[in-house]
């Protein structure tokens, strides 16, 4: 008899985890759940579709219907998993029309994401309130764009609402950006760092209040302004960006731990603590690599990574999910902005006890043209010099950066290695000295 795979959640790490069981067992019986109309999109697509640079919300389909046909993935859309029984091994599933089912498994993989949320606020309950996290949510804003609105103000200055943001002035709206912490980007830079990106959003016409909580929705049944540390504003389109909470309520009901982030606790097979169960992507709590504490890093590179290591375990072989770092990347206008490991903020609340070094330098040669600004951020352990994190801000060349001190961390590299690294140079392409050799530079004189 054929093994019996089911993943509910048919996004990025649930359709990875398909893919990965049915390379591994090919004639496993793989069924994929969503209660979407649309399966294996891209959500961090949305606001570029938003903003003009992609064509259309279909374009953000990665795995169409043929793919799922090719592979035998048997794909049930528009249906929502509402329980999952561990002891006799199925999930109940009903559909749109109200068709009810008992799925079996052998396997079990949790895919079931994070969803938008708003805080305990005034006014809560009224309607009006936007959030960009679905397909469907992308065209609805489209939608209201479309219709006219001019005005928008969106509630939280993390990656996701200042994409939105840039995304809405580059299609005409005014905008302003409502950020509770006393800076953008909080999860992903330090203040200093955090500051030239908002003078550069702001430069381009952006209005950004940072240290402003939002107290109270205004209006009557619809929203209409926002009451924001006693300051009103008004606008026509309000985008709830506070952030994502993982969708743990199936798996809680089922007897599934959590841990202590909140989301499914995972081992190393991104096994929960029942047998045959797994959790992937931004459901799923992970280990920090640098912290070796719990993590929930929410991002798509770490959905696929684990969903292929759980669809390898669930389809009967072994593989192993050894954390992340929470490397990540955005552009803003011309701008990239990049992280991997932890923030000198972060640091400190894990204890350690550090040296970080800043530099800034350019793309090119001084002298080539087209040489743009990059300012580079590392964050070294004080005691064994290891580096445990970096963020850099530029106008080009910031991902592969990024990743380059990514291979390094995960080396456990130190910050003295780094400084003697052989980098290569050509005017066109790169300074003579390498930025990253330079902040190590930085980090050593403090050293000494």
């Amino acid at each position: 008899m054929p093994r019996r795979i089911v993943i509910i959640g048919a996004h990025a790490a649930g359709v990875d985890a398909a893919s990965a069981a049915r390379k591994k067992d090919r004639t496993a019986e793989i069924t994929l759940i969503t209660d979407e109309e649309h399966a294996g999109y891209s959500r961090c697509g949305l606001p570029f579709v938003l903003g003009g640079q992609i064509p259309s919300f279909n374009s953000l389909i990665v795995f169409p219907q043929t793919y799922f046909q090719m592979m035998k993935l048997d794909l049930r859309t528009e249906t929502k998993a509402t329980s999952i029984d561990t002891t006799k091994k199925t999930v109940e599933t009903a559909d749109k029309h109200g068709k009810t089912e008992t799925i079996p498994y052998d396997s079990l993989i949790i895919s079931t994401g994070a969803s938008s949320f708003i805080p305990p606020i005034k006014g809560k309950e009224k309607q009006g309130k936007l959030s960009l996290r679905t397909l469907d949510d992308g065209e609805r804003i489209d939608r209201a764009i479309k219709e006219g609105a001019k005005t928008a103000v969106i509630m939280g200055a993390g990656l996701i609402g200042l994409e939105t943001a840039v995304a809405f002035h580059e299609r005409g709206l005014k905008v302003a950006v409502v950020e509770m912490l006393p800076q953008v980007l909080p999860q992903m830079l330090d203040s200093e760092m955090a500051k030239g990106v908002q003078e550069m959003l702001e430069q381009k016409g952006i209005t950004i209040f940072t240290g402003k909580c939002v107290e109270e929705f205004l209006g009557e049944d619809e929203v209409t302004g926002i009451m924001a540390s006693g300051q009103k504003l008004s606008a026509d389109l309000f985008i709830s960006a506070f952030g994502v909470r993982a969708n743990t309520q199936l798996a809680a009901n089922a007897g599934i731990a959590l841990g202590e982030t909140k989301a499914i606790k995972t081992n190393a097979q991104m096994e929960t603590n029942v047998k045959d169960v797994y959790a992937i992507g931004d459901c799923a709590e992970t280990i920090g690599i640098i912290t070796q504490k719990p993590a929930l890093p929410q991002l798509g590179t770490v959905a696929v990574r684990e969903g292929k290591v759980a669809g390898i375990n669930a389809a009967g072989g072994y593989a192993l999910f050894t954390g992340g770092l929470g490397s990540a990347v955005t552009r803003l206008f011309t701008t990239d902005c990049g992280v991997t490991g932890l923030t000198e903020a972060a640091a400190q609340r894990f204890k350690f006890e550090t040296i970080s070094g800043t530099i800034s330098s350019k793309t090119k040669a001084e002298y080539y043209p087209g040489a743009l600004p990059i300012k580079v951020k590392l964050i070294v352990e004080k005691e064994s010099q290891r580096l445990i994190g970096a963020q850099i801000i530029g106008g080009e060349e910031v991902t592969q950066r990024i990743n380059a001190i990514s291979f390094a961390m995960q080396k456990q590299m130190t910050v003295r290695e780094l400084a003697k690294a052989d980098t290569a140079y050509a005017p066109p392409v790169c300074e003579t000295w390498e930025p990253l050799v330079l902040a190590a530079e930085m980090v050593l004189m403090k050293l000494r």
